[in-house]
């Protein structure tokens, strides 16, 4: 059953765009703590703990941990082909956005409405940075694309 799409306005960190199946967590995140050959995250007692972000809008709390291991995080998951499509930030830090930057994974933060609010897990969102744009299809599953 299809939803119905709402679009919000954003920042655009890094530009680009992507779409795909949300996954959320509330939690900061250090990429260094998911598994480079499946995405899954393997962070004990994170929010999101045994989910694999591999090619999933991924709306997240912030970053954490040194840009050395957060940087070597995106890396090994870049390699491997396991990153996020793109990410929506609730809080800004500049060690994630390097990150990202280096990576070039699409990401946006600001969004006008509280992205813990305006997306739940399995909605299909689609990410624009350079239009400063995020729209969320809620309900709908990949499925129905």
């Amino acid at each position: 059953m299809s939803g119905q799409t709402r679009v919000y306005k954003c920042r655009g960190i890094v530009k680009g765009s992507a779409s795909g199946e949300a996954i959320v967590s509330r939690d900061a995140m250090c990429f260094y703590l998911c598994d480079p050959e499946t995405g899954e995250v393997i962070e004990r007692n994170h929010s999101i703990q045994g989910k694999s972000i591999a090619g999933k809008v991924l709306v997240l709390k912030s970053g954490k941990g040194s840009s050395v291991v957060q940087v070597d995080g995106f890396y090994q998951l870049w390699v491997k082909g396991n990153l996020p499509a793109a990410i929506i930030l609730k809080d800004t830090e500049p060690v994630i956005v390097s990150s990202a930057v280096i990576t070039s994974s699409t990401m946006v933060d600001r969004m006008e409405a509280d992205p813990f609010e305006a997306i739940e897990d399995g909605d299909y969102v689609e990410v624009d940075a350079d239009a400063g744009e995020v729209r969320v299809k809620r309900g709908e599953s990949i499925d129905e694309k």
